[in-house]
C-alpha cells in the first residue's frame, strides 16, 4: 500500500495517485486510465483541442491508450482509430512488428499491427497517443511501427508528460507529472 501521494489536476479532474518505488532511486505516480470514464472524457475533450488539424487517424499502443484514444477518436469524429497490440492474434495475417521498452514494463516486449491496419495506416498522418509520456520508449516504437506501415508521424500526444518530457516542445500534453525519489 502506498505511503506517499501525490495530488494531480487535469482537465478538471482531480485524483491522488500513488507514489510508488520502480527502482531503488526512483518512484513514479501511478497514473491509470483505465476505467476512469470522468477522466477519459475531460482529457480527451482538452487534448481535442491541441490536435493537429492534418491528422487522419489516432494511434496508440496496448493497452492503458485505448480508452484515451477512442474517445479523442470520437471527438474527433474520426471513424477508426489504430491499436498496436502486445501479441499476434489468430485473426491478424501478415503482422508487421517492432520492439518496444518503457521504464513502467518489465524487459523488451514486442509491438504487432495487423495487415488490415498497415493498409489503413498507409499514406495517412497520424497523431500517437498515449497516457503518459516519460522517456519516449513507447513513442518511439510506435512511430517505427507507423514508419514500417508506410504513414506518417505528424504529433505525438499524452494526458501527462512525466519528468524530463514535461520540458519537450515536440509533443503536446495537459499537465507535467513529477518523478520522484525512491523512499
Amino acid at each position: 500500500m502506498a505511503k506517499r501521494y501525490y495530488e494531480l489536476h487535469v482537465a478538471g479532474c482531480v485524483r491522488q495517485l500513488p507514489v510508488l518505488n520502480i527502482s531503488d532511486k526512483m518512484a513514479i505516480a501511478g497514473f491509470v486510465i483505465l476505467g476512469d470514464t470522468e477522466i477519459v472524457e475531460k482529457c480527451a475533450k482538452e487534448l481535442a483541442k491541441k490536435v493537429p488539424e492534418e491528422t487522419d487517424l489516432i494511434f496508440t499502443a496496448e493497452t492503458k491508450g485505448i480508452p484515451l484514444a477512442h474517445e479523442l477518436a470520437k471527438d474527433l469524429g474520426m471513424r477508426n482509430y489504430i491499436c498496436a497490440r502486445k501479441g499476434t492474434k489468430a485473426y491478424m495475417e501478415n503482422p508487421i512488428w517492432v520492439e518496444d521498452e518503457s521504464i513502467t514494463t518489465a524487459g523488451k516486449q514486442k509491438l504487432y499491427l495487423s495487415q488490415t491496419d498497415v493498409e489503413l495506416i498507409k499514406g495517412k498522418n497520424i497523431l500517437l497517443v498515449d497516457d503518459v509520456i516519460s522517456t519516449g520508449g513507447s513513442m518511439k516504437a510506435m512511430e517505427k511501427l507507423v514508419s514500417k506501415a508506410g504513414g506518417k508521424v505528424i504529433g505525438e500526444a499524452a494526458i501527462l508528460a512525466e519528468g524530463d518530457a514535461a520540458k519537450r516542445k515536440d509533443i503536446i500534453f495537459l499537465e507535467p507529472l513529477p518523478l520522484f525519489d525512491a523512499k
